[in-house]
C-alpha cells in the first residue's frame, strides 16, 4: 500500500506512531492544503520574481520521471553509471555501515534502482521507507520491489519530503536516510545543509546518512550532461512547461521555447533555464507573465561539490564523515555520515 500525504503533514495522535521530518521550505500561512494548489502558488510565486525561477520538485510527475531514467541511461550523463559502480563495489561496506535491523529511509526514491544494491546486503533490514513526490510511479517502484523481495517491509510515502512530513513508525535498531543522486546539488548550499541538518535529526542521534553527491570537473564534461544530443533532457526540462498547461490550466505553449544548459565557474553549479523564444505571455491562476525574447526562466541548479568543503559543512551539523568512496576519476563520491548529538 502507498501512503499519499499532503505535503504539510499534522502530527498523528499518538507521537509513538510516527516519525516527523522537519519542513525545509514550508508553504506560508493561508496556502492551500493539497499538492495542485501548491503547484500553482509556486508557480505564481516564482514566474513573479526577476528573473523568473521555478522549484526542479515540479520535473517530477509521471511524464518527468519517466524522462529522467531515460537520462540516466544516456551515454552524457556520467553520475548514474558512476554511483552505481560505486555502489556495486562497496555494497558490503555500505551495509556493514547500516548495521542489522537497520530501517532504510530514501527520500526522494524514484525508480529504486540504487537502494536494490544496498537493500539485498543488508542483514535482516527492519524496513525501507521509499519517499517520493510522483504517486503513481512510486506505487508501481514499490510494488515490483515487494515482488523482488517478499520479506522486506516496504512502507511508501507519497510526499515532498522538502515540506515537513510524517512517516510509519517502524521499530528498528538504527535508521539510516540513503541520499544518492547528488540531489543535494539541486538545493542553495544554505539550504542544503538545513535538509542535512533535517536527516541527521530524522536518523537521530547514532543514525547516519549516505549521501552521493557529484564533485566538481572540467565543464566540457558537466554541460552535455545536462544538454544531451538526444534532446531527452530538454524534453525533460519542457515537460514542467507541458504540467503548467495540463494540471494547471496555464495558456503556454511549450514550442515557444527552448533548453539551454551552463556551468557557472564562480558558482561552482550547472544551471538548466528555459529560454523564450519570442515576446509572449503566460497566463496562469489569473496572472499573466510576459516574457520577451531571449528572456529565461530558471528551473534548476546543480551544483558540484568540492569533497574538503563539504566535509567541513558536514562537521559543522555534527556528521562525521566515517566513509568516503570516490571512483578512479574522482567524478563522485559517496560519503557515510554518522550522525552525532542532533538539537
Amino acid at each position: 500500500m502507498t501512503l499519499c500525504l499532503k505535503p504539510l503533514i499534522t502530527p498523528a495522535p499518538s507521537l509513538a506512531r510516527v516519525t516527523k521530518i522537519p519542513a525545509l521550505n514550508r508553504p506560508a500561512d493561508g496556502a492551500a492544503d493539497n499538492i495542485a494548489s501548491t503547484f500553482l502558488a509556486d508557480m505564481v510565486a516564482g514566474l513573479s520574481k526577476s528573473p523568473k525561477q521555478t522549484s526542479p520538485k515540479y520535473f517530477y510527475d509521471a511524464r518527468g520521471s519517466e524522462l529522467f531514467e531515460q537520462i540516466m541511461r544516456l551515454p552524457e550523463y556520467y553520475p548514474t553509471r558512476t554511483e552505481m559502480g560505486l555502489l556495486t563495489a562497496h555494497a558490503m561496506e555500505l551495509a556493514d555501515f547500516c548495521g542489522p535491523n537497520c530501517l532504510l529511509v530514501e527520500p526522494g526514491a524514484g525508480n529504486l534502482a540504487k537502494v536494490r544494491l544496498l537493500l539485498k546486503n543488508l542483514q535482516s533490514p527492519a524496513g525501507f521507507i521509499p519517499v517520493d513526490v510522483s504517486g503513481s510511479h512510486l506505487h508501481h517502484a514499490a510494488h515490483e520491489l515487494r515482488l523482488e523481495q517478499p520479506g522486506l517491509n516496504v512502507l511508501p510515502v507519497c510526499a515532498d519530503f522538502t515540506t515537513g512530513i510524517s512517516l510509519p513508525h517502524v521499530a528498528s535498531d538504527r535508521r539510516v536516510v540513503f541520499f544518492p543522486g547528488s540531489t543535494l546539488g539541486n538545493f542553495e548550499p544554505h539550504e542544503a545543509d538545513r535538509l542535512l541538518a533535517s536527516f541527521a535529526q530524522l536518523a537521530g542521534q547514532g543514525g547516519g546518512i549516505i549521501l552521493g553527491v557529484d564533485l566538481r570537473k572540467d565543464p566540457a564534461i558537466l554541460v552535455p550532461a545536462y544538454d544531451d544530443a538526444q534532446g531527452v533532457t530538454a524534453a525533460f526540462n519542457k515537460n514542467l512547461l507541458h504540467r503548467l498547461r495540463d494540471e494547471l490550466a496555464a495558456e503556454v505553449n511549450p514550442e515557444q521555447f527552448a533548453h539551454r544548459a551552463l556551468y557557472i565557474d564562480d558558482l561552482g553549479r550547472v544551471e538548466m533555464h528555459l529560454v523564450s523564444l519570442m515576446a509572449q505571455t503566460i497566463s496562469l491562476g489569473g496572472h499573466s507573465f510576459q516574457l520577451e525574447v531571449g528572456e529565461t526562466i530558471h528551473t534548476e541548479n546543480s551544483y558540484k561539490q568540492d569533497l574538503t568543503e563539504l566535509v567541513a559543512r558536514c562537521e559543522n551539523l555534527g556528521l562525521q564523515a566515517a566513509r568516503i568512496l570516490t571512483d578512479s576519476r574522482q567524478w563522485f563520491a559517496v560519503l557515510c555520515l554518522s550522525v552525532g548529538k542532533t538539537t
